[in-house]
């Protein structure tokens, strides 16, 4: 019987861990998409890469939005000249704040007995401006300190249900002089509810200014979440939320001796700077310092097409004294875009495109050097919502449960009070997941990430062939794996096993070589049009979807047929991307369906899908590895 009970014990723990394997590798292939779409927004704001047109246009397009300089003006312009109808049925906040506006925002956002209800805009602005009036007033490192009867609680990442969780529930309660909160940044990223948590989080800040704390994320940047905000009075809510942005403190220092910041530090971290840099300066990543010596042609800042002067022809009313300078601003990109690692030294995020990664020796070093402890970050969805590196130096703290998928990661949320060690709470907010057992989680999970990896494959289906017809020089059809799995990285550039994943993408044969097209098979990008023009539309649709929102002043969600042409032109241009005329007037043509004169670019972007013939692929209990 012992010797059955241990059989059977051995045979649990190495299924329990080629489970655990196939949860590695599935969260490494979100992971990896997240990473390379960062690093394709970082290089926008390369001042030294090949696609500087690319910052030149970022940078009009932000100017579009104009100055918030002259606060008393626009406060009156952006709120008290925005009407609430009476036919508004959603929540009416009452300035000054109390709780009572907590929960009434809980309430509509969060519980789904209201979802339909919104927050009209003309109060948007006013929590916005109130926040921006606080936040202007605070240094850029909160100092705070735990007491025998002062508790703080540290939040990563954040999502909504997870507010809920923590806030409202018996789990940790609402924050008072005996329960501060630090919330490490990244208000706004992937999920539902991003604008609704953050005015709840702004709301509160409100309420208990001294009690909640606010840290700028890598993601607290109005031109990475250019898209989300263009919509009615959009242009008036970006406008002062870039200046919101600006203004979050960049870090908390609690009992002098931990240091909590959003994503690292490297070599060169000097808090004595950090704590005299004139924040606000630092509006983006993705518009780097512009070089004294001008550094670019003024002209190029002009986009002159067909000889019609575009919205976008505007030159930036920014001078030399509103900007960080070089020193500065690669400060602040560190410690809002680095991640530890193991190695020893400090060197380039290649993942990120920004930042660095940082080892246990630069830790120590500049721990040592400004008489810390520790260091609290988040930046990074952690399996089990937190993670301690470094001799226990540095930990990562993520509050997002179920980031990627749907019982892809627990969350988690630090507790400090007084000469105690840190305490970790983990949860996982679901309503499903728990129910099942754990290899149906892993199946969804990992089925998940492979369709979400085909997707990124089918997107990039022509340079790939290319790339395989480069490696099979006999014509055959077939290339070995290592070639296959070369090809895959030098087009995709994801870093991944792509050995390990081969059998969940292509067919082999009885030799190991790989039908390099079955590398496209089971799936395909909906719309009849040429092959490679599609494929540009998909990769490039969160772009496209921007320059659309510009350009429809309106917000109609229509533009005209020259107007559209006009896009195209200045996509191609900066992109780099060459989509002739006659493409471009075929699509035209596709697009205006009731031929009259006008595009719906909105509904067309929607209407570009993947379609996945095997819908239920990798349901079965395959192994990753």
């Amino acid at each position: 019987v012992l010797k059955a009970a241990l059989v059977i014990q051995n045979w649990y723990r190495g299924y329990s861990a080629r489970l655990k394997a196939r949860q590695r590798y599935a969260l490494t292939i979100f992971q990896s998409i997240e990473y390379a779409d960062e690093q394709g927004q970082l290089q926008y704001g390369n001042v030294d890469s090949p696609t500087l047109s690319v910052f030149h246009f970022l940078e009009i397009v932000a100017r579009l939005f104009g100055s918030t300089s002259q606060d008393n003006r626009d406060r009156q312009e952006c709120v008290t000249l925005i009407e609430v109808p009476n036919s508004y049925n959603g929540p009416r906040l009452q300035f000054p704040l109390t709780f009572t506006d907590i929960d009434l925002l809980f309430i509509i956002f969060i519980s789904s007995a209201s979802p339909s209800q919104i927050l009209h805009a003309r109060y948007v602005l006013e929590v916005l401006f109130e926040t921006k009036k606080v936040l202007k007033q605070m240094p850029n490192f909160t100092h705070i300190n735990t007491s025998p009867s002062k508790e703080i609680t540290i939040c990563g990442k954040f999502q909504g249900r997870a507010a809920k969780l923590i806030f409202r529930s018996a789990l940790n309660g609402l924050p008072s002089e005996s329960n501060s909160y630090v919330f490490n940044g990244d208000f706004v990223d992937r999920g539902r509810n991003s604008i609704e948590i953050l005015m709840i989080l702004f709301v509160s800040f409100l309420v208990y200014p001294n009690d909640l704390h606010l840290n700028r994320g890598n993601h607290e940047d109005f031109m990475m979440n250019l898209s989300s905000y263009l919509q009615i009075h959009g242009k008036k809510i970006l406008q002062i939320l870039e200046d919101v942005y600006t203004w979050l403190p960049i870090g908390t220092i609690i009992d002098n001796e931990i240091l909590v910041i959003h994503g690292g530090i490297s070599e060169s971290t000097d808090l004595n700077l950090l704590h005299r840099i004139e924040r606000h300066k630092m509006k983006s990543v993705l518009m780097p310092p512009v070089p004294l010596d001008g550094g670019h042609d003024t002209k190029s800042k002009k986009h002159k097409i067909n000889a019609t002067v575009m919205p976008w022809e505007v030159t930036s009313s920014s001078s030399l004294s509103e900007q960080l300078t070089k020193h500065e601003w690669e400060q602040i990109i560190d410690i809002l875009w680095s991640d530890p690692r193991g190695k020893r030294g400090c060197y380039p995020n290649t993942s990120r495109g920004g930042g660095c990664y940082f080892g246990p020796d630069i830790t120590s070093k500049v721990l040592n050097r400004f008489q810390l402890k520790m260091l609290i970050r988040s930046h990074e969805c952690k399996p089990e919502g937190y993670e301690i590196c470094h001799d226990g130096k540095v930990v990562t703290v993520f509050s997002a449960s179920n980031y990627y998928e749907e019982g892809s990661n627990r969350g988690a949320y630090i507790k400090l009070s007084s000469d105690t060690n840190p305490r970790f709470y983990q949860y996982q907010v679901t309503r499903t997941t728990c129910l099942r057992p754990l290899y149906q989680r892993v199946n969804a999970i990992e089925s998940s990430a492979i369709r979400i990896l085909r997707e990124r494959i089918i997107s990039r289906k022509t340079d790939l062939i290319n790339a395989f017809h480069l490696q099979d020089r006999t014509k055959s059809g077939k290339v070995s794996m290592s070639q296959w799995a070369f090809s895959m990285e030098n087009i995709l550039g994801l870093n991944l096993p792509w050995r390990s994943l081969s059998s969940h993408l292509v067919t082999t044969d009885t030799n190991g070589n790989i039908n390099y097209m079955s590398s496209f098979q089971d799936i395909h990008i909906q719309k009849p049009a040429q092959s490679t023009l599609i494929e540009t539309l998909y990769r490039y649709r969160s772009d496209l979807q921007i320059i659309f929102n510009v350009i429809d002043s309106d917000h109609s969600g229509l533009i005209s047929m020259e107007e559209f042409r006009s896009m195209w032109k200045l996509f191609n241009r900066h992109y780099n991307i060459h989509i002739d005329d006659v493409q471009v007037d075929d699509l035209a043509e596709r697009m205006d369906l009731n031929k009259d004169g006008s595009i719906d670019f909105n509904e067309f972007l929607k209407a570009f899908y993947v379609v996945h013939k095997l819908d239920k692929l990798n349901k079965s209990e395959s192994s990753l590895a």
